[in-house]
């Protein structure tokens, strides 16, 4: 069987967190020919969040540093050492379906990686704001132009990635760029991608995500990334 990591990057998500832990796939992962790892990547949670890890017997690893890019790099590292042949990558706040994470890998045998497209899916009312809505398509209309390369959605947070792609992306995205920044080095180290329509929903918690600070930080890191095909130190 391969190993499947799932790595769920969390900061004070306790609520989220378990919910998004009761509802991973296990069997239908193991039918697949899966076994599977949860991997929590923890940027120093003062909430319960690792009490439910805990409580649900899933590895749970407190990140060198803060922010939601250093928790994904820090997750691959681990799921390298961990020998997995693919990572999933979602967001433990629950505006991902656990369930769907099957869909993105069926498609992973013909991709590198495999992204989950909300904007093309379907989204819960009140899910996301309609200044987000606008910006994530401005964003993704961003990307396409500058790299000459279709994305759908370039701000998605759920992911799957074969092992040879963990392999090969640069990235040193501290925050929330962290997905734009992929998407950036994917283009540039010539990295398969795809597209698959997913649900998105309404998130358990008070949101992380600013609107338009973010916004910036992200389109930012598209211009950086466009201009160095290689990280910045």
């Amino acid at each position: 069987m391969e190993h499947l990591v799932v790595m769920l990057p969390v900061l004070n998500e306790a609520l989220g967190l378990a919910w998004v832990l009761e509802r991973i796939p296990y069997a239908k992962l193991e039918a697949m020919g899966y076994r599977t790892t949860v991997l929590v990547m923890d940027g120093h949670s003062t909430d319960a969040t690792p009490e439910v890890a805990q409580a649900h017997g899933v590895l749970f690893i407190d990140q060198h540093d803060s922010g939601k890019g250093s928790a994904i790099r820090h997750g691959f590292r681990e799921a390298l050492d961990l020998d997995a042949d693919a990572v999933v990558m979602l967001d433990a706040d629950g505006t991902y379906a656990p369930d769907e994470m099957t869909q993105l890998l069926m498609r992973l045998g013909n991709h590198d990686v495999v992204i989950g497209d909300r904007l093309n899916g379907t989204i819960a009312h009140n899910a996301m704001t309609r200044m987000n809505f606008l910006g994530n398509h401005l964003l993704t209309w961003f990307a396409t132009a500058l790299f000459g390369a279709v994305t759908s959605d370039v701000c998605s947070g759920y992911w799957a990635f074969n092992r040879e792609a963990m392999h090969v992306l640069q990235l040193n995205s501290q925050s929330f760029e962290i997905e734009a920044e992929m998407f950036a080095s994917m283009v540039h180290r010539q990295v398969s991608f795809g597209f698959h329509p997913i649900s998105y929903g309404t998130r358990i918690g008070e949101p992380k995500l600013g609107s338009t600070a973010d916004g910036w930080r992200i389109l930012r890191k598209l211009i950086t990334r466009r201009i160095f095909p290689e990280p910045l130190l």
